[in-house]
């Protein structure tokens, strides 16, 4: 069975192909490398002894989108991961993610419409519960006005599907994730930011192998244990696991209704600073930081209430922080070696 994975050699996409390969899908990736690189293939064939079919295009276009549909026209699932996904840039550059998260989506919708039948997973956020009114937030919390542009495709995003849903053939998954981090425990593939990292996991790595001075920590006065943000950070292998599980759903024709919600997190969540502490004690090593004002479009906390996936779709997250953050040092060692 051939399913496509947009953003395929990014980050959590090239873990959820591994994943997708392990269960003997056979794989098409579409990536235009804005943001990973091609040698990402090369861990994904180390890892699974597959390779599987790449197709470098830009989403954006949509002579190439409904070109890709015509040459793969048995494509029978499809997990959509290609957007942007750094807040502070969405704040800072709102057009360019509304570009790049809203028209590949709705060019591909176009194409699986005409087909008799479609899976779709959409690769969503917990940041459309905005600042969340009750913890730990579960799929029915009030979906909040948007913190950020990045946040609002999202939302937007949702809703499109939901409308197109409604009068085509095709089913779908929202899930929602919390803070994906880590790497594989091979150290094969993991996450590759360009530049400086949006993300703080990467960040506190580079800071460890000596490529960046020091860490800013975005706000130590909200109202939390140790005045940082809580954030839900979730080892990006379950969440790629997540994915098949969801689309094993789609293709089994066992969900309850054209459109499912799950929100995909560890259920857990955890301040900057234990976050900080976390990769002190997996490294042996201290890690110079420093206390900065708090940055816009953050807001206190947010962690997942996992109910929902655990019992329907029968998944969990298995892996802790420290295992999470340790795999991201491993990798992160591996590339500078």
């Amino acid at each position: 069975m051939k399913i496509l994975v947009t953003g395929g050699l990014g980050f959590i996409g090239s873990h959820t192909v591994v994943e997708l390969q392990n269960e003997g899908f056979e794989v098409v990736i579409i990536d235009n490398l804005s943001n990973s690189t091609e040698n990402v293939l090369n861990g994904i064939i180390a890892i699974t002894g597959r390779q599987p079919i790449f197709e470098k295009l830009d989403l954006r276009e949509k002579a190439s989108v409904q070109d890709f549909f015509k040459k793969y026209s048995d494509v029978s699932g499809v997990i959509h991961f290609a957007a942007s996904k750094a807040v502070g840039e969405s704040v800072e550059n709102p057009l360019l993610y509304y570009e790049n998260n809203l028209n590949p989506l709705i060019y591909i919708l176009q194409e699986l419409q005409q087909k008799d039948k479609a899976n779709f997973i959409f690769s969503s956020s917990c940041t459309v519960y905005g600042q969340a009114e009750k913890m730990p937030i579960t799929e029915n919390a009030p979906i909040q006005p948007a913190n950020s542009p990045y946040g609002n495709t999202k939302q937007i995003g949702e809703e499109i599907i939901e409308d197109v849903a409604k009068v085509s053939n095709i089913t779908a998954v929202l899930l929602r994730y919390f803070n994906p981090i880590g790497a594989h425990p091979s150290a094969e593939i993991g996450e590759l930011p360009n530049g400086v990292p949006q993300n703080l996991v990467p960040f506190i790595t580079q800071t460890g192998i000596g490529l960046r001075k020091e860490l800013s920590v975005f706000g130590a006065d909200y109202p939390t244990s140790d005045g940082t943000c809580i954030r839900d950070y979730i080892h990006v292998v379950d969440l790629a696991k997540a994915h098949v599980v969801a689309l094993k759903r789609l293709i089994e024709s066992k969900n309850e209704s054209k459109v499912e919600t799950f929100n995909i997190g560890s259920g857990t969540g955890s301040t900057v600073l234990e976050v900080i502490n976390s990769f002190e004690k997996v490294s042996g090593q201290k890690l110079p930081y420093k206390l900065v004002d708090r940055r816009e479009g953050d807001v206190i906390e947010a962690f997942a209430d996992t109910e929902k996936a655990n019992a329907i779709l029968g998944w969990k997250a298995e892996s802790t922080l420290d295992e999470a953050v340790e795999s991201a040092w491993k990798w992160e060692k591996k590339i500078r070696s």
